[in-house]
């Protein structure tokens, strides 16, 4: 571990005697330990997020960079795909 640096850090009481518990129940040797741990779950947290909108942006870029297909034409394609497949089941039920 790097070089300390100590914070204060202000909290509602239930959650200070969340910390003491953790440490009274030997889970933890020290309070700072359980933040600790907090602060990289968190972390760890963040950077999944920001992976996934990047992610995100990168999928959106890769749509508006293909081809366009007006969406007339889609819903007249799925009209003509859902006909083609309730004609297929009618003939198919006889």
């Amino acid at each position: 571990m790097g070089k300390l640096e100590r914070i204060t850090v202000t909290m509602p009481e239930e959650m200070a005697a969340k910390l003491r518990a953790a440490v009274d129940s030997g889970s933890y040797a020290t309070t700072s330990e359980v933040v600790r741990e907090a602060l990289r779950d968190w972390s760890d947290e963040q950077d999944r997020r920001e992976a996934a909108i990047e992610r995100l942006k990168e999928m959106v870029d890769e749509a508006e960079a293909g081809p366009s297909y007006p969406a007339e034409q889609a819903f007249a394609d799925i009209r003509r795909y859902v006909a083609e497949q309730a004609a297929k089941y009618r003939s198919e039920d006889r």
